[in-house]
């Protein structure tokens, strides 16, 4: 079965993490976890996507990025680098995926993420 492209996720990227997890949680009621690598998860409820809220990077400071599932971390890094994008942090491994963050052509940044 092939899943590549799904977006799985978001990441909201602060230098205010602590502000930014209350922000949310107050407002549309989204369950924050505890900080994990000045990353929070965050359960958004009712179906929605799920996600987190960073210590933004020199990187990516401020904003959003969604997260896009590939079969392939490698070969979809490959892929975009051919058709324009910049890696921004390359192949990173954690427990149960490896993560990479990119910029297409345009300067939008958006995560990779290949579940082992």
């Amino acid at each position: 079965m092939r899943k590549t492209g799904k977006v799985v996720g978001f990441e909201l990227n602060s230098q205010e993490p602590e502000k930014a997890a209350a922000f949310y949680a107050n407002v549309f009621g989204w369950e924050v976890g505890a900080p994990r690598w000045d990353y929070w998860e965050v359960s958004t409820g009712n179906g929605g996507i799920d996600g987190g809220i960073a210590k933004g990077p020199n990187d990516y400071p401020h904003g959003v990025r969604v997260q896009i599932e590939v079969d392939s971390i490698d070969d979809a890094i490959a892929s975009a680098q051919e058709n324009g994008a910049q890696v921004v942090r390359e192949k990173m491994e954690f427990d149960t995926f490896y993560l990479a963050y990119l910029v297409d052509p345009t300067g939008i940044g958006f995560g990779m993420v290949e579940q082992k």
